[in-house]
């Protein structure tokens, strides 16, 4: 095994953990504090996250020797955003990442309801998960005018970076936001002596509450865009690249390692997507039996970055909440385009995706439960009548 390491691979690593972290980590501490997370239970999520996602890919990867690219779920995260506190606040959301894992685990072990997942239409998955995402694309807008000085900069950072290379377009929306904080931002007495503090990492054992209402507004969203939107095509990159594992032990690990981050935090651990493509092209290495390693290297990466989540938090909790929602927003933007445009491809089922996105972009609740949820419900009624009428007709 150890034959099969390169410095390609390990520049590569690094890199897709840079990526990974820079590039959705605003989304993850929005999410977080979205469903009731202090800071220092935020704080705490992101490196259980960070740290679990980097053992499961160092895992997978070892032991099936296929790179296999590991994420946080930033879908989900996002759908965190928008669903707002429940009722029983953080420890009813940390029940319901729980519960997210074992649905995760048992749809990577049980075939009939990995089916039912993928049997969900791919239009209202895509629309429920553009109608999350459309209240935070709106924050680059909110950042600007609320400051311009300080909004301004990121974004016009993403938009000259991405016209060159997107990959790096939001690392550099972050690393403009770190500059105005450091340049823009009045500096709190102590905040120097915070920063110093927050180098030690810190863990917040939340524990859990089961509650009704958060399983159907946090878990079973949740668990439906993690997997259609980060599982299922995680795979698909693997096999366009010509890897074919079995699916099902893959979601079952993640699965795994979502619930044992999730009494720190963590909301879920996914394959990647983007980072698969990094992992398991040529870029990774020429010979595609040692790409693996790219994935353990970037899983080390990611362990490395979790333990510094204390140090990334304390600094941007500097910072007005708008100017970091700028830049998750910036980040969700590539997500949203592509996720509007795949709802809305299909004219038989236009009509459906386009009642799953309103409701779910209204961010109403109703009995308790998101808007995402009852946005999945009130298409999927739309498309069967639609269905049943074309049949009678």
């Amino acid at each position: 095994m150890l034959r099969d390491f390169s410095a390609q691979s390990l520049f590569m690593g690094a890199l897709i953990a840079f990526v990974g972290f820079a590039s959705s980590f605003a989304v993850v501490l929005h999410g977080l504090t979205g469903v009731g997370a202090s800071e220092a239970q935020a704080a705490s999520g992101l490196m259980a996250l960070s740290i679990s996602m980097g053992l499961c890919a160092i895992v997978i990867s070892a032991v099936t020797r296929l790179p296999v690219s590991i994420a946080w779920s930033t879908p989900g995260a996002a759908l965190l955003a928008s669903s707002g506190t429940v009722e029983g606040g953080f420890n009813a959301a940390v029940g319901a990442f729980l519960v997210c894992g074992l649905l995760i685990i048992v749809a990577g072990l049980w075939k009939p309801l990995g089916r039912m997942v993928s049997s969900i239409p791919p239009a209202l998955a895509n629309a429920m998960l553009a109608g999350v995402l459309l209240s935070l694309c709106f924050a680059p807008v909110k950042a600007v005018a609320f400051n311009p000085l300080l909004g301004l900069p990121i974004v016009l950072a993403w938009a000259v970076v991405g016209s060159i290379n997107r990959l790096y377009a939001v690392p550099a929306a972050l690393l403009t936001f770190g500059l105005v904080i450091a340049l823009g931002v009045e500096m709190p007495e102590g905040a120097l002596a915070g920063l110093s503090a927050a180098l030690v990492p810190r863990i917040e054992f939340v524990p859990p509450a089961f509650d009704a209402a958060a399983m159907v507004s946090i878990a079973l969203p949740l668990f439906i865009v993690t997997m259609a939107s980060q599982n299922i095509p995680g795979i698909a990159v693997l096999k366009v690249n010509d890897y074919h594992p079995d699916p099902g032990p893959l979601f079952a690990t993640t699965g795994l390692f979502s619930m044992l981050s999730a009494p720190f935090g963590g909301h879920a651990v996914n394959l990647a997507a983007i980072t698969a493509a990094m992992c398991a092209g040529s870029d990774s290495h020429p010979d595609r039996t040692r790409r693996y390693w790219s994935a353990i290297n970037a899983g080390i990466a990611y362990i490395i970055l979790g333990l510094l989540a204390g140090v990334v938090t304390t600094f941007v909790s500097l910072a007005p909440p708008v100017l970091i929602q700028a830049v998750a927003g910036l980040a969700l933007i590539g997500a949203f385009s592509s996720s509007a445009m795949a709802a809305f491809k299909e004219a038989e089922t236009r009509e459906a995706a386009a009642i799953t996105f309103l409701v779910t972009a209204s961010g109403v609740s109703f009995a308790g439960v998101s808007g995402a949820f009852w946005g999945l419900v009130a298409g999927g009624l739309m498309l069967g009548l639609a269905r049943v009428a074309k049949r009678k007709a």
